[in-house]
């Protein structure tokens, strides 16, 4: 017997998100992954809010939320809305629950600057790299250092004369530069900037990770305005937080005779980088200049020790990093405006990248 094209419209429901979604979707192993590192933010939760008012959104469901944003590359938080409301496994990995309706886009709106002054991104960014140490996943000895440009969401054409721009600029002795007499209207702090000379300048940001050699996974970000000296400012910086980060999380009892060393490439051969560096207790290992007369501040004898080559072949799986960075997360140009938001936009992204890489790691062991 034929039966009639009707759909019945149920009064109640009795079927669980979670059995809804497979048990070998790649959302489970990411969501627990995600949660470990959700709880381990809970001091940095429990700063953000009032005990007393009205409840508001979970900043874990929030934070879930915009992870999904970057997982699967949506172009806005409007368009992940409208995919909580009829996706279930999304909606399942924030924790919303079949009978609860997505909040509206304006949410995440208010929240943002809560989470901006609160620095969630690092936080969210160290908890992940904190589940990645655990897991024994992590190289405490040897990193490597690079940068790469995040295009600005502004267009050249805004790049315009500053209405009142300063008597004394920012260059050598006080030398007016371009960045001191043009902006951008749209995004006052990007920059006209161009990796070489064969590339065309474009209004961008810089952003700047450390990268441990055992697995490829980024233990420190941040991102500054373009500049001729940032990437070495940026990266001793970041060679100050490793040194921090491995003094917290080193077993002295099973302390390496290695030194610790730092690896970048030809930009980095620089007399400022290479004196913080060894300051900051790393040897660094740096390529020499081949086409420039530039004084050689690593030497020979550095590099021909077979821990250089090796160093020198890990390296190169920072651009791994940037790949996915800039492709599958839509860093290639950010949705922001201003350093602080693009560099919360691009430090979360990193841990989700961790966080992504580490589920596949775990997988194989």
């Amino acid at each position: 017997m034929r039966s009639a094209d009707h759909m019945q419209h149920e009064l109640f429901c009795t079927i669980s998100l979670e059995a809804l979604v497979p048990t070998d979707h790649p959302l489970r192993a990411i969501r627990r992954l995600a949660d470990r590192a959700l709880e381990r933010m809970e001091p940095a939760f429990a700063k953000l809010y009032s005990t007393t008012g009205r409840p508001g959104v979970p900043p874990e469901q929030l934070l879930r939320a915009l992870l999904l944003e970057v997982l699967y590359g949506y172009r806005s938080e409007r368009r992940l809305v409208e995919e909580l409301g009829y996706n279930f496994a999304l909606r399942w990995f924030v924790g919303l629950g079949v009978s609860q309706s997505p909040w509206d886009v304006t949410v995440f709106t208010k929240n943002r600057e809560r989470f901006l002054n609160a620095d969630l991104a690092q936080h969210w960014l160290q908890a992940v790299v904190l589940e990645a140490h655990q897991a024994k996943l992590l190289d405490e000895d040897h990193f490597s250092v690079d940068g790469t440009l995040i295009q600005a969401w502004a267009s050249e054409r805004s790049y315009r004369p500053k209405a009142n721009p300063p008597a004394r600029g920012s260059g050598r002795h006080g030398k007016l530069l371009k960045r001191d007499v043009m902006e951008s209207s749209t995004d006052p702090e990007a920059r006209m900037y161009r990796k070489s000379a064969h590339d065309s300048f474009r209004l961008s940001y810089q952003g700047h990770v450390a990268m441990e050699h055992a697995h490829g996974l980024i233990v420190a970000s941040t991102l500054t305005p373009c500049s001729t000296r940032a990437e070495r400012e940026a990266a001793a910086s970041l060679l100050h937080r490793i040194r921090g980060w491995r003094a917290a999380v080193r077993n002295r009892t099973h302390a390496s005779s290695w030194q610790p060393t730092v690896t970048a490439d030809t930009a980095y051969h620089e007399q400022d980088f290479v004196e913080r560096a060894r300051e900051l207790g790393f040897e660094p290992h740096l390529p020499a200049w081949q086409r420039r007369p530039r004084p050689d501040l690593i030497g020979d004898q550095v590099r021909s020790s077979d821990l250089y080559r090796q160093n020198r072949q890990r390296r190169k799986w920072v651009e791994r990093c940037f790949g996915w960075l800039k492709q599958a997360a839509g860093q290639r140009q950010t949705h922001f405006r201003g350093v602080r938001r693009v560099a919360w936009g691009f430090d979360f992204a990193v841990g989700v990248y961790n966080l992504v890489r580490l589920t596949k790691l775990l997988a194989q062991n």
